[in-house]
């Protein structure tokens, strides 16, 4: 942000007061172009050197913002700057999510957010020291000067085994896998799993592919979206703060610790009900803040008003920082990068909208609240179409990613008894013959052979299941209704007269009730 005195030196005072908001904007657009660039190269050459290029171009450019000498300059300086630190944060991203287990994955990435978070609390503090925009832009590039200048150590930073694997680049997975194995594992079981698989030429896949696709598309455009809403309608939420925290190091310190409380929400929660319920929770309260915040600002308190603001705050950030990483973990290895990168500049696509109504005189503050919030409706329903990656490992190949299916959302409790009484083949579809069948089994003189192989078995008193039946691999239900059954069929006999008498029809009728019931 341009200080006070460089904004009268270069005029941007008064009537060229939007040219602030335009170099704000222009930076986030940087963002955004790097991160889709960045993650086209990530994919075709790889993570490290995507992350080592991308360090290397924000030293020059760095210093090209401190050395600026008019705003033009300043424009083009923080545009390639932002295309620099993209780059150099998406390839990071993906290559520490890849060197990952799946039980730790989150784990990590939010410890990576935390140490986000920690930057942003001290950059306030190394700005009161620095006292001057040009010397803190230099003090941050002398900080990235020194991070590339320990590209030769590739300890630091190793290829992701995943991306050579999938790309079939063996003899590169084979010595970076080796340089991981030293003391974990034995290297003679994994080296031995190496030479079966079969050696060919390298396959890329562009980002064309995914158009391609039915399940990769939806959950790319789906995540993109909910990040686009998450970083776009947080600035309904933050103007509600403003005039309570004129300060800026104290409305600065309450956007970070927001931010901090989102992280640590998503990571106590996100590992133990899955990615899909959380990030749906935290889209609802998203939704639910930002409407009663568009409906009913002028007629409630100005406590709950604040509570909302800061409720949808931390919402809007969770949202964002969860859309990332569950697109992380569903996309393919193969198209990592660009199907990232395309979530992460919609992300900030999103927050590029703040500055632009944020000009003075602006009256498109309402619109924006307005279409955001409808958004973030939209997004709760989308929501409901992702899968459930908790737990599973990252899918390979377009394959992999499209054999990803939605599980419910709400896993009904497993039944008793999952056998059915009869064979589903077997059931006729006219019950009438089902009936006569057992009216002809109850009258016959032989016991019924289908229903009780083997001897008879002995009588049993009325209402309890006969002895015998589990030699014969059949289920509980099957049992009690073949000593119903056989009951009938014994009482029947014992207590007619002669052949011609029918039995008593009470045994026939519970015989026939079983079976409706089974």
């Amino acid at each position: 942000m341009l200080l006070p005195p460089e904004m009268t030196f270069w005029d941007l005072v008064c009537a060229s007061r939007w040219k602030v908001p335009l170099e704000q904007t222009t930076h986030l657009l940087g963002w955004t172009l790097g991160s889709v660039t960045a993650g086209l190269a990530c994919d075709r050459f790889g993570r490290r050197p995507t992350f080592l290029l991308s360090l290397a171009l924000a030293v020059p450019v760095g210093l090209g913002v401190a050395l600026a000498v008019d705003f033009l300059m300043v424009l083009v300086a923080r545009l390639l700057f932002g295309v620099a630190l993209a780059g150099a944060f998406l390839a990071l991203y993906v290559a520490r999510l890849e060197l990952c287990d799946p039980p730790h994955r989150l784990g990590v990435t939010m410890v990576a957010g935390f140490f986000w978070i920690a930057g942003e609390l001290l950059l306030p503090g190394l700005a009161l020291l620095c006292r001057d925009w040009r010397v803190l832009q230099g003090a941050v590039t002398m900080i990235l000067a020194l991070l590339a200048a320990c590209w030769w150590c590739p300890a630091l930073l190793l290829e992701s085994p995943h991306w050579l694997l999938a790309t079939r680049q063996l003899e590169r997975a084979r010595k970076t896998l080796q340089a991981l194995a030293e003391d974990n594992c034995p290297q003679d079981s994994l080296l031995a799993e190496l030479e079966a698989v079969s050696e060919g030429q390298p396959r890329y896949h562009s980002v064309c592919e995914i158009c391609g696709t039915r399940v990769i598309w939806k959950n790319g455009a789906i995540l993109g979206f909910a990040a686009f809403i998450g970083s776009g309608i947080r600035h309904c939420f933050t103007r509600n703060l403003v005039p309570h925290l004129p300060h800026f190091f104290s409305s600065h310190l309450v956007l970070v610790s927001t931010e901090a409380v989102a992280c640590l929400f998503v990571c106590l929660t996100a590992e133990r009900f899955g990615r899909r319920a959380i990030l749906l929770l935290c889209t609802v309260l998203t939704g639910i803040s930002s409407l009663l915040l568009l409906a009913l600002t002028q007629y409630l308190l100005e406590l709950i008003v604040l509570t909302l603001s800061v409720v949808g705050t931390a919402a809007s950030h969770a949202v964002t920082m969860l859309s990332i990483f569950f697109a992380s973990e569903v996309l393919p290895t193969v198209v990592r990068g660009a199907g990232l990168g395309l979530v992460v500049g919609a992300n900030f696509v999103g927050k590029a909208a703040a500055p632009i109504t944020a000009i003075p005189n602006s009256r498109g503050f309402f619109l924006h609240h307005v279409v955001f919030a409808s958004f973030a409706i939209l997004a709760v329903l989308s929501i409901m179409l992702l899968p459930e990656s908790r737990g599973r490992s990252l899918p390979q190949s377009l394959q992999d990613g499209e054999s990803q299916r939605r599980p419910p959302l709400f896993r009904r409790p497993p039944r008793e008894d999952h056998l059915p009484l009869l064979d589903p083949r077997a059931i006729p579809h006219d019950y009438s013959r089902l009936a006569a069948s057992t009216k002809r089994m109850l009258r016959s003189p032989e016991p019924p052979r289908e229903m009780l192989p083997g001897p008879p078995p002995p009588p049993a008193p009325w209402g309890l299941p006969a002895a015998g039946g589990a030699e014969h691999g059949v289920g509980p239900q099957c049992r009690d209704v073949m000593g119903i059954a056989g009951h009938a069929w014994w009482r029947g006999r014992g207590s007619s007269a002669s052949p011609a008498v029918g039995p008593d029809p009470a045994p026939g009728a519970a015989v026939l009730g079983a079976l409706g019931r089974g």
